[in-house]
């Protein structure tokens, strides 16, 4: 649904209050770089998945962004599996769940954001780097053995809302060897109608200054977080995890793959 639009005399308050909403916005970036250079390296990992849950859903705050949690019960460890829609994303997860995400490598490269989500424990993955997907591959394997949560966005990069990419099977095979349960998760950003929110995609031609500026001059919005039911390994070739976790998310968004 396109937005009514404003009077030009809202004009200069709705600037006065983005310009607020940024304001604490890089305040809160600034708390969390100082929370991981000064707290991070003497906190346990406990301690640490505390502080990015509460971090996350502050941020969450700043953007008026509100979770809407529902599904299956979460399992206490697995490969979590989500569609991507946006750069929230990471912290609409970690807000509910905290999770060793493996992402690709632009993320890295995000202003701040991207050095604080490293300080999380993100992993980076260079495209067609098959030694650097190897040792991520390993690294995974050997967190699910510990019953850790261990998330990744099949799809590989984000896709406008009521779309959705071909998953990549390659790392699904990470749950067969560590012999651990996929959990797949179907992630929407709804408008005060319940249909898709107009600022929230993060594709084509928009930056990661563009998409903070649409969504904090944008209306609020609801994160739908919906948890789905678990994914057996024993006996699955990762193919099949993928098609399985692919099939299952389409289903809760209503949605279909995009070709």
């Amino acid at each position: 649904m396109t937005p009514a639009r404003r009077s030009s005399t809202e004009g200069p308050a709705l600037d006065v209050r983005v310009a607020w909403r940024l304001a604490r916005l890089i305040l809160h970036l600034l708390q969390g770089l100082a929370t991981c250079a000064l707290v991070f390296p003497w906190a346990g990992t406990a301690r640490r998945e505390r502080l990015i849950q509460r971090w996350s859903a502050r941020l969450l705050g700043i953007c008026r962004v509100h979770v809407e949690r529902g599904g299956e019960a979460p399992l206490p460890y697995g490969l979590l599996v989500s569609n991507h829609v946006s750069w929230l994303d990471i912290f609409v997860l970690n807000a509910v769940h905290p999770c060793r995400f493996v992402a690709k490598a632009e993320i890295r490269a995000w202003p701040v954001l991207g050095w604080l989500v490293a300080q999380a424990g993100t992993v980076f993955i260079a495209r067609g780097n098959r030694r650097d997907l190897r040792h991520i591959f390993q690294g995974m394997v050997d967190a699910l053995r510990r019953h850790q949560r261990v998330a990744f966005f099949p799809e590989g990069t984000t896709a406008s809302q009521g779309r959705l990419l071909p998953f990549h099977a390659n790392l699904f095979e990470a749950a067969v060897d560590a012999r651990a349960p996929v959990q797949p998760y179907a992630l929407a950003y709804l408008d005060a109608q319940g249909g898709w929110h107009p600022a929230v995609d993060y594709v084509g031609d928009t930056t990661f200054v563009d998409s903070i500026f649409n969504i904090l001059g944008g209306e609020p919005m609801t994160a739908r977080l919906r948890c789905l039911a678990p994914i057996a390994f024993e006996g699955a070739h990762r193919r099949e995890l993928a098609r399985a976790a692919q099939e299952a998310i389409e289903g809760a968004l209503g949605v279909v793959q995009s070709r």
